[in-house]
Protein backbone atom coordinates (compact mmCIF):
# COMPACT_ATOMS: atom_id res chain seq x y z
CA UNK A 1 0.00 0.00 0.00
CA UNK A 2 1.27 3.43 -1.00
CA UNK A 3 0.21 6.54 0.92
CA UNK A 4 0.35 9.81 -1.00
CA UNK A 5 -0.09 12.83 1.23
CA UNK A 6 -0.76 16.47 0.45
CA UNK A 7 -0.65 18.69 3.52
CA UNK A 8 -1.18 22.37 4.08
CA UNK A 9 -1.24 24.05 7.46
CA UNK A 10 -5.02 23.71 7.67
CA UNK A 11 -5.77 20.25 6.34
CA UNK A 12 -3.99 17.14 5.17
CA UNK A 13 -5.28 14.67 2.54
CA UNK A 14 -4.11 11.03 2.48
CA UNK A 15 -4.79 8.71 -0.45
CA UNK A 16 -4.00 4.99 -0.29
CA UNK A 17 -3.30 3.29 -3.63
CA UNK A 18 -1.72 0.13 -4.97
CA UNK A 19 1.17 0.08 -7.45
CA UNK A 20 -1.26 0.44 -10.36
CA UNK A 21 -2.87 3.57 -8.95
CA UNK A 22 -6.07 1.87 -7.81
CA UNK A 23 -7.46 3.63 -4.74
CA UNK A 24 -7.71 1.24 -1.81
CA UNK A 25 -9.53 3.41 0.72
CA UNK A 26 -11.73 6.48 0.80
CA UNK A 27 -9.62 9.64 0.98
CA UNK A 28 -8.55 10.27 4.57
CA UNK A 29 -8.41 13.81 5.90
CA UNK A 30 -6.60 14.94 9.03
CA UNK A 31 -5.62 18.33 10.36
CA UNK A 32 -2.64 19.94 8.66
CA UNK A 33 0.84 18.67 9.54
CA UNK A 34 3.17 21.64 9.25
CA UNK A 35 6.41 20.64 11.03
CA UNK A 36 7.70 24.22 10.96
CA UNK A 37 4.85 25.24 13.26
CA UNK A 38 3.76 22.12 15.16
CA UNK A 39 5.84 20.33 17.77
CA UNK A 40 6.62 16.62 17.59
CA UNK A 41 3.98 15.68 20.17
CA UNK A 42 1.25 17.49 18.22
CA UNK A 43 2.28 15.84 14.94
CA UNK A 44 2.01 12.41 16.57
CA UNK A 45 -1.36 13.30 18.09
CA UNK A 46 -2.91 14.40 14.79
CA UNK A 47 -1.85 11.27 12.90
CA UNK A 48 -2.77 8.85 15.70
CA UNK A 49 -6.22 10.47 15.96
CA UNK A 50 -7.06 8.96 12.55
CA UNK A 51 -8.55 5.52 13.14
CA UNK A 52 -8.31 4.75 9.41
CA UNK A 53 -4.56 5.43 9.30
CA UNK A 54 -3.86 3.47 12.47
CA UNK A 55 -5.83 0.50 11.13
CA UNK A 56 -3.67 0.18 7.98
CA UNK A 57 -0.32 1.44 9.30
CA UNK A 58 1.35 -1.99 9.09
CA UNK A 59 0.25 -2.47 5.47
CA UNK A 60 1.95 0.71 4.22
CA UNK A 61 5.11 0.13 2.17
CA UNK A 62 5.76 3.68 0.91
CA UNK A 63 4.79 7.19 2.02
CA UNK A 64 5.22 10.19 -0.27
CA UNK A 65 4.50 13.24 1.83
CA UNK A 66 4.33 16.77 0.42
CA UNK A 67 3.73 19.52 2.90
CA UNK A 68 3.82 23.13 3.97
CA UNK A 69 6.76 23.76 6.30
CA UNK A 70 8.88 20.97 4.73
CA UNK A 71 11.14 23.23 2.69
CA UNK A 72 13.89 23.45 5.31
CA UNK A 73 15.92 20.59 6.71
CA UNK A 74 15.06 20.44 10.41
CA UNK A 75 11.25 20.44 10.05
CA UNK A 76 11.52 17.95 7.19
CA UNK A 77 13.64 15.59 9.29
CA UNK A 78 11.28 15.95 12.25
CA UNK A 79 8.25 14.91 10.21
CA UNK A 80 10.19 12.08 8.54
CA UNK A 81 11.07 10.71 11.97
CA UNK A 82 7.46 10.95 13.16
CA UNK A 83 6.17 9.09 10.10
CA UNK A 84 8.82 6.37 10.37
CA UNK A 85 7.96 5.87 14.03
CA UNK A 86 4.30 5.25 13.23
CA UNK A 87 4.58 3.41 9.89
CA UNK A 88 7.33 0.98 10.74
CA UNK A 89 7.38 -0.95 7.44
CA UNK A 90 7.26 2.07 5.15
CA UNK A 91 9.88 3.90 3.13
CA UNK A 92 9.25 7.58 3.82
CA UNK A 93 9.93 10.51 1.51
CA UNK A 94 9.07 14.04 2.66
CA UNK A 95 9.23 16.97 0.26
CA UNK A 96 8.10 20.58 0.31
CA UNK A 97 4.62 21.40 -0.93
CA UNK A 98 6.06 23.24 -3.92
CA UNK A 99 7.19 19.94 -5.44
CA UNK A 100 3.64 18.62 -5.15
CA UNK A 101 2.43 21.69 -6.96
CA UNK A 102 5.05 21.19 -9.68
CA UNK A 103 4.18 17.55 -10.30
CA UNK A 104 0.45 18.33 -10.33
CA UNK A 105 0.52 21.35 -12.68
CA UNK A 106 3.22 20.80 -15.31
CA UNK A 107 2.05 19.45 -18.67
CA UNK A 108 4.97 17.06 -19.17
CA UNK A 109 7.49 15.65 -16.66
CA UNK A 110 10.33 17.74 -18.10
CA UNK A 111 8.42 21.01 -18.65
CA UNK A 112 10.15 24.11 -17.29
CA UNK A 113 7.79 26.37 -15.36
CA UNK A 114 7.47 28.84 -12.54
CA UNK A 115 5.12 27.20 -10.04
CA UNK A 116 3.24 29.07 -7.32
CA UNK A 117 1.26 27.95 -4.31
CA UNK A 118 -1.55 30.09 -2.95
CA UNK A 119 -3.37 28.26 -0.20
CA UNK A 120 -3.18 28.80 3.54
CA UNK A 121 0.38 29.96 2.83
CA UNK A 122 2.16 30.93 -0.40
CA UNK A 123 5.40 30.12 -2.16
CA UNK A 124 7.03 30.23 -5.59
CA UNK A 125 9.76 28.20 -7.30
CA UNK A 126 11.23 27.60 -10.73
CA UNK A 127 11.31 24.03 -12.02
CA UNK A 128 13.87 23.54 -14.80
CA UNK A 129 12.50 20.17 -15.86
CA UNK A 130 14.55 18.27 -13.31
CA UNK A 131 15.14 20.32 -10.18
CA UNK A 132 13.51 23.07 -8.13
CA UNK A 133 15.15 26.46 -7.72
CA UNK A 134 14.10 29.07 -5.17
CA UNK A 135 15.34 32.64 -5.06
CA UNK A 136 13.63 33.47 -1.76
CA UNK A 137 13.51 31.27 1.31
CA UNK A 138 10.13 31.45 2.98
CA UNK A 139 10.09 32.97 6.45
CA UNK A 140 6.49 31.93 7.02
CA UNK A 141 3.22 33.68 7.59
CA UNK A 142 4.44 36.45 9.90
CA UNK A 143 6.83 38.01 7.38
CA UNK A 144 5.89 36.57 3.99
CA UNK A 145 3.01 34.54 2.49
CA UNK A 146 1.67 37.36 0.29
CA UNK A 147 -1.64 36.52 -1.47
CA UNK A 148 -2.22 33.50 0.77
CA UNK A 149 -5.28 32.69 2.82
CA UNK A 150 -3.63 33.89 6.00
CA UNK A 151 -2.46 37.10 4.27
CA UNK A 152 -6.00 37.90 3.14
CA UNK A 153 -7.45 37.00 6.53
CA UNK A 154 -5.06 39.44 8.17
CA UNK A 155 -5.88 42.16 5.64
CA UNK A 156 -9.63 41.72 6.16
CA UNK A 157 -9.32 41.95 9.94
CA UNK A 158 -7.05 45.00 9.68
CA UNK A 159 -9.42 46.75 7.29
CA UNK A 160 -12.34 45.96 9.59
CA UNK A 161 -10.60 47.47 12.61
CA UNK A 162 -9.14 50.43 10.72
CA UNK A 163 -12.58 51.19 9.19
CA UNK A 164 -11.28 50.76 5.64
CA UNK A 165 -14.13 48.42 4.62
CA UNK A 166 -17.25 49.68 2.84
CA UNK A 167 -20.05 49.73 5.39
CA UNK A 168 -22.09 46.96 3.76
CA UNK A 169 -19.07 44.65 3.64
CA UNK A 170 -18.12 45.53 7.20
CA UNK A 171 -21.58 44.63 8.51
CA UNK A 172 -21.57 41.32 6.62
CA UNK A 173 -18.06 40.49 7.87
CA UNK A 174 -19.03 41.28 11.45
CA UNK A 175 -22.15 39.12 11.18
CA UNK A 176 -20.20 36.10 9.89
CA UNK A 177 -17.32 36.02 12.40
CA UNK A 178 -16.58 36.64 16.05
CA UNK A 179 -14.45 39.78 15.75
CA UNK A 180 -14.13 40.67 19.40
CA UNK A 181 -10.57 41.82 20.03
CA UNK A 182 -9.93 39.42 22.90
CA UNK A 183 -11.20 36.46 20.86
CA UNK A 184 -8.98 37.32 17.90
CA UNK A 185 -5.91 37.80 20.10
CA UNK A 186 -6.59 34.52 21.91
CA UNK A 187 -6.60 32.63 18.59
CA UNK A 188 -3.54 34.44 17.28
CA UNK A 189 -1.33 34.29 20.36
CA UNK A 190 -2.61 31.47 22.56
CA UNK A 191 -3.76 28.79 20.12
CA UNK A 192 -1.78 26.57 17.69
CA UNK A 193 -1.88 27.26 13.94
CA UNK A 194 -2.61 31.01 13.93
CA UNK A 195 -1.91 31.00 10.19
CA UNK A 196 -4.75 28.54 9.64
CA UNK A 197 -7.02 30.62 11.87
CA UNK A 198 -6.33 33.69 9.73
CA UNK A 199 -6.86 31.72 6.53
CA UNK A 200 -10.39 30.82 7.60
CA UNK A 201 -11.42 34.43 6.96
CA UNK A 202 -10.46 34.16 3.28
CA UNK A 203 -13.70 32.29 2.61
CA UNK A 204 -15.52 35.59 3.10
CA UNK A 205 -13.38 37.16 0.40
CA UNK A 206 -14.13 34.39 -2.09
CA UNK A 207 -17.88 34.60 -1.39
CA UNK A 208 -17.92 38.38 -1.91
CA UNK A 209 -15.86 38.74 -5.06
CA UNK A 210 -18.57 40.84 -6.71
CA UNK A 211 -17.54 43.71 -4.41
CA UNK A 212 -15.09 46.18 -5.97
CA UNK A 213 -13.39 46.47 -2.57
CA UNK A 214 -12.79 42.69 -2.49
CA UNK A 215 -11.54 42.59 -6.09
CA UNK A 216 -8.99 45.30 -5.34
CA UNK A 217 -7.97 43.56 -2.11
CA UNK A 218 -7.28 40.35 -4.06
CA UNK A 219 -5.29 42.14 -6.76
CA UNK A 220 -3.29 44.07 -4.19
CA UNK A 221 -2.14 40.78 -2.64
CA UNK A 222 -1.43 39.17 -6.02
CA UNK A 223 0.64 42.19 -7.09
CA UNK A 224 2.71 41.95 -3.92
CA UNK A 225 3.22 38.23 -4.43
CA UNK A 226 4.15 38.68 -8.08
CA UNK A 227 6.63 41.49 -7.42
CA UNK A 228 8.23 39.77 -4.43
CA UNK A 229 8.22 36.17 -5.69
CA UNK A 230 7.31 35.56 -9.35
CA UNK A 231 9.43 38.39 -10.73
CA UNK A 232 12.50 36.93 -9.02
CA UNK A 233 12.57 34.75 -12.16
CA UNK A 234 12.58 37.49 -14.80
CA UNK A 235 14.84 35.63 -17.23
CA UNK A 236 12.97 32.35 -16.85
CA UNK A 237 9.61 34.09 -17.41
CA UNK A 238 10.64 34.97 -20.95
CA UNK A 239 9.92 31.35 -21.94
CA UNK A 240 8.31 29.63 -18.93
CA UNK A 241 4.61 29.73 -18.01
CA UNK A 242 3.49 30.38 -14.43
CA UNK A 243 1.35 27.59 -12.96
CA UNK A 244 -0.70 27.92 -9.77
CA UNK A 245 -1.85 25.45 -7.13
CA UNK A 246 -4.06 25.96 -4.08
CA UNK A 247 -7.59 27.09 -3.29
CA UNK A 248 -6.87 30.83 -3.18
CA UNK A 249 -5.28 30.73 -6.64
CA UNK A 250 -8.06 28.53 -8.01
CA UNK A 251 -10.83 30.87 -6.90
CA UNK A 252 -8.94 34.04 -7.83
CA UNK A 253 -7.99 33.10 -11.39
CA UNK A 254 -9.53 36.20 -12.96
CA UNK A 255 -7.63 38.58 -10.68
CA UNK A 256 -4.37 36.65 -11.17
CA UNK A 257 -4.77 36.87 -14.95
CA UNK A 258 -5.37 40.63 -14.72
CA UNK A 259 -2.21 41.13 -12.68
CA UNK A 260 -0.26 38.86 -15.04
CA UNK A 261 -1.27 41.10 -17.93
CA UNK A 262 -0.19 44.18 -15.97
CA UNK A 263 3.20 42.69 -15.11
CA UNK A 264 3.72 40.78 -18.37
CA UNK A 265 4.01 37.14 -17.39
CA UNK A 266 2.21 34.16 -18.93
CA UNK A 267 -0.32 32.29 -16.79
CA UNK A 268 -0.47 28.52 -17.26
CA UNK A 269 -2.50 25.94 -15.34
CA UNK A 270 -4.54 26.16 -12.12
CA UNK A 271 -4.87 23.15 -9.82
CA UNK A 272 -6.98 23.43 -6.70
CA UNK A 273 -5.85 20.14 -5.12
CA UNK A 274 -2.59 18.61 -6.36
CA UNK A 275 -3.10 15.15 -4.90
CA UNK A 276 -4.81 13.54 -7.90
CA UNK A 277 -1.85 14.42 -10.13
CA UNK A 278 0.52 13.01 -7.53
CA UNK A 279 -1.20 9.61 -7.66
CA UNK A 280 -0.52 9.42 -11.40
CA UNK A 281 3.08 10.51 -10.93
CA UNK A 282 3.98 7.97 -8.26
CA UNK A 283 2.15 4.98 -9.67
CA UNK A 284 3.61 5.60 -13.12
CA UNK A 285 7.04 6.04 -11.53
CA UNK A 286 6.75 2.73 -9.71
Amino acid sequence: MILIVDSGSTKCDWIAVDNNGNQLLEKIRTKGLNPAILKEKKLFKIIKASEELMTVKDQVTDIYFYGAGCGTENPRLLLTQVLRSLFLKANVEVKEDTMAAVRATINTPDEAAVVCIMGTGSNCSYYDGKELHQRVKSLGYTLMDDASGNYYGKELIRDYYYNHMPEQIKVAFGDKYNLEADYIKYNLYKQPNPNAYLANFAEFMILNKDSEYIKELIKKGVRRFAKNMILQFKEELKTAPVHFAGSIAFFCQDEIKEVAEELNFKVGNFERRPIEGLVNFHTNAS
